[in-house]
């Protein structure tokens, strides 16, 4: 399975892979909104990891766009953002966002929204997909 990580903190999306890639998950990173939405419709994409403060674009505007392809649409989606605006989690799931967690982000929370949204054991690093079928985000 493929978690898509779409943050401009190049530091928070090598601490999320590696975190990822260690419970067995392959991972791709994406650095702006643009990158976000074009890998979430053209490559197989299991969950979006998605911030909402991003160049090239918005959180917000990458999650419209998912949720209007049909190839994205039912991607499952969990903001990630160190905003403080009122009101923002209930915008974000208004908009499709499966789920919101707040910077820093809680890695045991992180993942059992993972387990639950991807139907998956909460520790699922004894999953036996070997190493060589894991990856590290690309640098684009």
């Amino acid at each position: 399975m493929t978690i898509l990580i779409a943050d401009d903190d190049r530091g928070l999306v090598l601490l999320l892979s590696r975190h990822l890639i260690k419970r067995g998950f392959e991972v791709t990173g994406a650095y702006d909104a643009m990158q976000a939405s074009i890998t979430a419709m053209r490559q197989p994409i299991d969950a979006v990891i998605l911030d909402i403060s991003m160049p090239a674009g918005t959180g917000y505007e990458v999650l419209k766009r998912m949720r209007a392809n049909p190839k994205s649409s039912l991607i499952p989606v969990i903001v990630l953002t160190g905003s403080i605006r009122p009101g923002e989690e209930q915008k974000v799931k208004a908009m499709g966002a499966d789920a919101y967690l707040k910077k820093p982000v809680d890695l045991a929370q992180l993942d059992s929204l993972i387990a639950g949204l991807l139907g998956v054991p909460v520790d699922s690093a004894q999953s036996g997909i070997p190493a060589s079928s894991q990856s590290a985000p690309e640098k684009k």
